[in-house]
């Protein structure tokens, strides 16, 4: 079991952790949809979730009836048309849209000495953590596209310790999705899970919101676990 004194570094995942983009992703597939004639529903944007973006507008052209309507350079072209109009969003962004508590979190982290890094599965970390102001507490970013595996197989939480100088039992790992504490736990890592505790159950803490994810509620947890143990 891991003692708090061992820990040194914290890795993010982006979305839902510090702030939430997810919402983008929608507003800008219903564009799609609308344009080629697919009706938007609540089952159709969480078939889009967690997959690739060509993948995710065959989905809408099958939703819409029209799989064969359009040629491969269309197809991109109106991929390319989604991403634009997210990075749009992703640039209404500001300071206000961090999640409750976790501006205080890296501050106090920042102040504490411990090294941070990001591991999300987005391309747009950097511009993303530019537009909430909080780019210079994370110097650290891996690079997606440097990676051989997604999530839940633990190369991202590897490489994000790798970044920050330290060993993955020298870092707490913090994730809103199943997959990304089963990442994070299969590298070694103390798993903080935000959100429902029966969902990220393979963590070694939950808590509700990223409100209740302050550094002494994560030491009061892990001196907890470790005096249960002796």
């Amino acid at each position: 079991m891991t003692s708090f004194s061992d820990i040194k570094g914290f890795v993010f995942d982006l979305d839902g952790v510090i702030t939430d983009t997810a919402r983008f992703h929608s507003l800008a597939w219903r564009k799609v949809a609308d344009k080629v004639g697919a009706h938007w529903t609540a089952g159709l944007a969480e078939r889009l979730k967690g997959i690739s973006r060509m993948e995710s507008l065959d989905i809408i052209l099958q939703a819409a009836g029209k799989q064969d309507a359009y040629t491969e350079d269309e197809k991109v072209a109106l991929a390319t048309s989604k991403n634009a109009e997210y990075l749009r969003l992703v640039d209404t962004l500001t300071p206000d849209d961090i999640l409750p508590g976790i501006a205080d979190l890296v501050q106090s982290l920042d102040d504490g000495g411990y090294k941070l890094a990001i591991a999300s599965a987005s391309k747009n970390a950097p511009r993303v953590l530019q537009n909430l102001g909080i780019s210079q507490y994370f110097p650290n970013i891996v690079d997606p596209s440097t990676l051989k595996h997604g999530k839940p197989d633990p190369e991202i939480f590897i490489k994000a310790a790798e970044s920050i100088g330290l060993k993955p039992e020298q870092c707490v790992g913090v994730e809103d999705a199943a997959a990304g504490v089963q990442g994070i736990k299969a590298a070694g890592e103390v798993a903080v899970g935000i959100g429902d505790a029966d969902v990220l159950k393979q963590a070694d803490m939950v808590f509700p919101s990223t409100a209740e994810l302050t550094l002494s509620n994560v030491k009061a947890h892990m001196d907890k676990d470790v005096s249960a143990v002796k």
